[in-house]
């Protein structure tokens, strides 16, 4: 497999990120709806430092998404196949970048949701984010809610994206999913 992506297919540095910032953001999505889930009475210790690990998860995603939306204006995307429909290839585009923009702003608005709450966010002990909002409960609950909603509409969202890829996959016998895992029929 190649490093940059092609005319035919997505390069390994894209796979990487894509299957990685998948995988980080399943957990953390299944992670968000357990530790919110879990009462405080009794569950202290482990509510927080469930709590803790979101946020330090959040933020590499973040960190992981940003190198992700470099490396895709340095790269070209490739072509989507012959047969999608127009109305289909912009719909793909708009999910791509929703998916892109949800990947940036739920992480922002977690790290703000805890400045917000007065605790401050650290990444894996390396270094700590600054705050910048001063400690506000009301604000914290509507950043909470926000997020809340936007992780719910993101989870909607990967459905959507896992399911249209299987149907290119069984339904069409294209190859959109294929670029993807980092198989290719044909070479640049």
């Amino acid at each position: 497999m190649q490093l940059f992506n092609t005319k035919w297919h997505y390069g390994a540095v894209a796979v990487v990120l894509h299957w990685l910032i998948a995988v980080l953001i399943l957990g953390l999505v299944g992670l968000g709806i357990y530790m919110v889930r879990l009462p405080d009475a009794g569950f202290d210790e482990i509510k927080i430092a469930l709590i803790l690990a979101h946020k330090q998860i959040g933020i590499l995603v973040l960190m992981l998404a940003l190198i992700r939306l470099l490396w895709r204006q340095l790269n070209p995307l490739p072509e989507l196949a012959q047969t999608v429909p127009e109305w289909q290839q912009i719909a793909a585009v708009l999910m791509q970048l929703c998916l892109l923009g949800l990947m940036i702003l739920q992480p922002v608005l977690g790290w703000l949701m805890s400045s917000a709450a007065g605790i401050s966010v650290s990444f894996f002990g390396l270094f700590t984010l600054p705050d910048f909002l001063p400690h506000n409960e009301d604000q914290f609950a509507r950043l909470r809610a926000i997020h809340d909603w936007l992780g719910l509409a993101m989870a909607g969202m990967i459905a959507l994206h896992a399911a249209a890829a299987l149907r290119h996959h069984y339904v069409l016998h294209d190859d959109t999913l294929q670029k993807m895992l980092g198989l290719r029929k044909r070479d640049a």
